[in-house]
């Protein structure tokens, strides 16, 4: 099993991003994917959720900005980022988690958002 995460890079304020976050080796259309960041000297949060049904739910600090969707005939999750602050400087991560037994997930590596002032 592996996810592939894509789409990090440096952007302006105000900018957008899209990372993607493509499964392999796995039955993805049974894996509830979230999106996870972490800042320097931070702790992971959780960012956004999608259920294997597409239903999505977001931290406040992104809620009007960020969306998350998925395509379960491409195994890919996205993460769609507008309105990009420097406080979402941050390595992101994506997580696909079993939607029958939650012990059973996997983390993508991570991919480097900066956002700059």
């Amino acid at each position: 099993v592996q996810l592939q995460v894509s789409g990090g890079g440096l952007v302006q304020s105000g900018g957008s991003l899209r990372l993607s976050c493509v499964a392999s080796d796995m039955t993805f259309g049974n894996y509830d994917v979230d999106w996870y960041r972490q800042a320097p000297e931070k702790q992971r949060v959780l960012v956004a959720g999608v259920s294997t049904r597409g239903i999505a739910n977001y931290a406040d600090f992104v809620k009007g900005r960020f969306t998350i969707s998925r395509d379960n005939a491409k195994n890919t999750a996205y993460l769609q980022m507008n309105s990009l602050e420097p406080e979402d400087t941050a390595v992101y991560y994506c997580k696909a988690r079993n939607k029958w037994n939650y012990r059973i997930n996997y983390w993508g590596q991570g991919t480097q958002v900066t956002v700059s002032s």
